[in-house]
């Protein structure tokens, strides 16, 4: 077995990690728990009782939470003429069309979010290989393929983010920074739950919200009382 620093002893101690917390208390002992020298994330994971490898059974969206996430977001627009305009306006790093494929290509991928107008989706569709795996692939349902990208610039870098269930049925999600005060992680928690359990796919039987858990960066995982967490 693995020997614990002290760094990890200190922050354990007193600590039940058999326990099942509120969102609130999991909230208050991570902020807390936080020694570290930067800006923790707190990370929320939800397994649910989906089978990813059947399409009827994905779950998948985004949610602008309400607190914003605190992190930088980086966003490449495919898009010409005004509408590239109106993306480099809104903020966008990357706008261009068959430039920027051309630079993706290349293994140039310094952006965390990519959005592309509806005619350039012929372009954006060689990419395919490439954004795909990293879960970039602009998607209408998503509103990452939109006319208006000025607002969907915006949205990405205003606390917008997307959840995506993984093969083993978990969903993993930034919900902000440990600086936050407790009220707006709580309400970010919170936000992305509700969002997800809209999400139900239609033929899912049995429970569907099976657990729940929170951490930091660098802190303990904390189990959260999935009652707690849908207000039951």
């Amino acid at each position: 077995m693995a020997k614990l620093s002290k760094r990890v002893k200190a922050m354990r101690d007193g600590l039940d990690l058999d326990a099942s917390y509120s969102v609130e208390d999991a909230v208050k002992i991570l902020k807390e728990r936080s020694k570290v020298k930067f800006d923790e994330t707190i990370e929320v994971a939800i397994g649910l009782g989906v089978d990813p490898r059947h399409a009827d059974q994905m779950v998948r969206g985004v949610i602008g939470l309400p607190n914003g996430t605190g992190k930088d977001v980086r966003v490449a627009v495919f898009a010409r003429g005004d509408n590239a305009e109106k993306a480099k306006a809104a903020g966008a790093e990357l706008v261009g069309a068959e430039d920027l494929m051309e630079t993706i290509q290349k293994g140039e991928m310094d952006f965390d979010r990519c959005i592309a107008t509806p005619d350039m989706m012929a372009v954006v569709g060689r990419l395919g290989k490439v954004l795909g795996p990293r879960g970039l692939m602009p998607n209408p349902k998503l509103g990452t393929v939109t006319q208006d990208v000025e607002a969907a610039v915006k949205a990405a870098k205003g606390g917008q983010v997307e959840y995506r269930v993984e093969k083993n049925g978990i969903i993993h999600c930034g919900v902000g920074k440990v600086s936050f005060d407790e009220k707006a992680l709580a309400e970010n928690v919170k936000a992305l739950v509700g969002a997800v359990v809209k999400a139900k796919p239609a033929g899912v039987k049995g429970t569907y919200f099976k657990t729940m858990s929170m951490s930091s960066t660098m802190g303990p995982g904390l189990s959260i009382d999935t009652s707690s967490a849908l207000g039951e």
